[in-house]
């Protein structure tokens, strides 16, 4: 029995950006992104497929993801991006061979209390720009010291930072953040400083690795570009059920609040997906969905279980009809555009009840 709605899967599509990506920084290692649960395509079988592709390694925000990827045998070097909190964690990851992030003083404490026989692999992070993670420059040199000086030694110390704006076009700020970072470098330490808008618009940021999250599952991390234009190919379908088809006469109002008055006798579709699905309440009315390859317009609010969607201009169509909620047909940059926000929430915001289905 097919689900009322469901968001394909193309692993496909995946190889092909991984493949891509890779391309775009051929001398540069590449650490595909996987947290929040892949970005909303599922967390362990993305985790799979690049590392069967060949990704050199995974990032994960947090220690409960890369247990999980641990727990069902994925053996690919896995970094954890905002490191670890306490002594316990450090255990965990340390017997678990993550790679760590150490962006804190406290880590500092941290490590020199580690007596584990397991040496550790880490990554200095240093805040260039961003003012979220990471040592300031002028502290980053001792913070390093001190990370050479742990016993046992690191079996690998790499250097990392952030892009806070590589997305914004025309702004100066990477640069900035270069020059900042260009210092700290030293001889046989590998680098890693550019995000997805980093690899695709400025190559000087490529370094020793190179970090994509957003454009690995096929959308744009640009306002301006849709995955097409970047040579990309978007991994998720969202597609849901028409469950009812509505006669609405002129003057009458659709869904909470009344947003949305019909101009002219309507034809209303309802379709079951809502906020409670991943879908934003932001959506505005006029944020198209395709169905029988035609786009329609939403009306009304977007609900818990359901949108409303104005059919009144397409040919017959009936309960059962399938309905493209985003996709190759129509980029999720779209939709995000239409609920005021970008691709990542979208995506991330897909809900534990939609069923991700997987295939070429």
């Amino acid at each position: 029995m097919e689900p009322l709605i469901q968001a394909r899967i193309s692993l496909r599509a995946l190889r092909h950006n991984l493949a891509a990506l890779r391309a775009r920084a051929p001398r540069a290692r590449l650490m595909a992104v996987v947290k929040a649960n892949a970005y909303g395509h599922g967390i362990v079988e993305v985790s799979r497929a690049v590392a069967e592709a060949g990704a050199d390694a995974l990032g994960v925000a947090r220690i409960e993801e890369a247990l999980m990827l641990r727990a069902v045998g994925i053996t690919a070097p896995i970094v954890l991006l905002e490191g670890v909190c306490s002594a316990e964690q450090l255990a965990a990851a340390a017997a678990h061979a993550l790679d760590l992030v150490v962006h804190d003083p406290a880590h500092l404490a941290l490590l020199a209390g580690w007596r584990g026989p397991q040496p550790l692999s880490l990554w200095l992070k240093v805040d260039t720009g961003m003012n979220r993670l990471g040592f300031r420059p002028e502290r980053a040199a001792a913070a390093w010291e001190r990370l050479a000086g742990l016993q046992p030694a690191p079996s690998r110390l790499r250097l990392m930072t952030h892009l806070a704006s590589a997305d914004v076009e025309g702004d100066d700020s990477v640069a900035a953040q270069l020059a900042r970072f260009r210092p700290l470098l030293r001889p046989g330490v590998e680098t890693s400083i550019c995000n997805s808008a980093g690899l695709i618009d400025h190559p000087a940021t490529h370094g020793d690795w190179v970090r994509p999250g957003l454009a690995l599952y096929g959308a744009s991390p640009f306002s301006g570009r849709v995955a097409a234009d970047l040579g990309l190919q978007p991994v998720m379908q969202l597609e849901s059920t028409m469950i009812a088809v509505r006669e609405v006469p002129a003057g009458e109002r659709v869904g909470y609040g009344g947003s949305w008055q019909a101009a002219r006798p309507s034809r209303v579709a309802i379709v079951a997906a809502g906020y409670g699905d991943g879908l934003l309440r932001s959506m505005a009315n006029g944020a198209e969905v395709l169905i029988a390859g035609r786009r329609a317009p939403l009306v009304g609010r977007v609900s818990m279980d359901m949108i409303a969607v104005d059919v009144t201009d397409l040919p017959a169509v009936a309960v059962g009809e399938r309905v493209l909620l985003w996709g190759a047909a129509l980029p999720v940059e779209h939709a995000a555009r239409a609920a005021g926000t970008i691709p990542y929430e979208l995506l991330c915001s897909v809900s534990q009840r939609v069923p991700l289905t997987y295939g070429d």
